[in-house]
């Protein structure tokens, strides 16, 4: 019989349509990806993938052997997964995707607190601030800074509100002036957060007046932490998360700006695959990162 460990690796090469990708995934090498899928293909006497210099691809045996097999494979993860439950037992791998600012801020104590509790449980962490599908890539958890989520593939849990704030530095406002209004910011340099790093459009709200400035017409980034330290350097004007810029106010390198106008609301999310059941390993990481957000350490 094949060993259960060689399908799971024909699974993630077949999903990712590569070995080196699918080395990354289950944090193999590739040889020993490969090797294992050779074994595979040795014990069933047939032909899985096609191999060439530029994709990997299945064979027909193949696509039919891993359309059999992975439902078989799920409902083997989810019996031992409800055996553990009713245990109590809380093990097993958390793959996670994070924004890269807020990942770096506050998942170190998160981690090594929810370890510290469940020894038991490893967890893979894969920062970056572009949107992920995390079925596609087969995460158990994503967390997100975003508006209120419109994703209907996956099931999404609210924790907090990420309030935002813009920002100058003491020098560019004594050189360039204080911004009074939302209008003042059009002769200003605003630097826009945008995935590709082109421009941003921010929307303030006073009262019932809702006034719009554009960013990015001299400096763009796509990272917070980056767009927070051109600021401190004088480059201009910021809309940023508080906790990203919470240190450097507290040192005076940053000051607020038009704190009576406020942009629309940004909400930490958690976000998962559709599960029927959530696995107990991803619900027990879920209430230790509410708590912590909510309580130990608020955004």
């Amino acid at each position: 019989m094949s060993d259960l460990s060689d399908i799971r690796v024909f699974l993630a090469v077949a999903q990712q349509r590569s070995f080196t990708a699918a080395a990354r995934q289950l944090s193999m090498t590739p040889p020993t990806v490969t090797r294992a899928v050779s074994a595979l293909e040795e014990s069933l006497g047939v032909q899985l993938l096609l191999r060439t210099t530029r994709q990997v691809s299945l064979t027909s045996a193949g696509a039919i052997y891993a359309a059999r097999i992975e439902p078989l494979i799920r409902q083997f993860d989810q019996a031992r997964e409800d055996l553990r439950e009713e245990h109590g037992d809380v093990a097993g791998l958390i793959r996670i995707n994070a924004p890269l600012s807020l990942g770096q801020h506050i998942l170190p104590d998160i981690v090594t607190g929810f370890r510290v509790e469940y020894p038991r449980t490893s967890v893979s962490l894969s920062l970056t601030d572009r949107f992920i599908d995390i079925v596609s890539d087969s995460f158990d958890l994503a967390v997100r800074v975003s508006e209120p989520p419109r994703d209907k593939s996956t099931i999404w849990r609210k924790l907090c509100r990420v309030r935002r704030i813009l920002i100058a530095s003491p020098g560019y406002l004594a050189a360039f002036g204080t911004p009074e209004t939302p209008d003042d910011l059009d002769r200003h340099a605003c630097i826009a957060y945008d995935e590709e790093a082109i421009a941003e459009s921010w929307e303030l709200t006073n009262g019932g007046r809702t006034r719009k400035a554009r960013a990015g017409k001299v400096l763009a980034a796509n990272n917070g932490e980056l767009i927070a330290r051109l600021a401190e350097n004088g480059e201009g004007v910021a809309l940023l998360p508080h906790f990203i810029v919470d240190d450097a106010l507290a040192r005076g390198t940053l000051k607020q700006v038009l704190a009576d106008w406020e942009p629309p609301e940004l909400w930490l999310t958690l976000h998962y695959p559709p599960y029927e059941k959530l696995p107990m390993r991803v619900a027990r990481f879920s209430d230790f990162f509410e708590k912590y957000v909510t309580h130990t350490r608020p955004l």
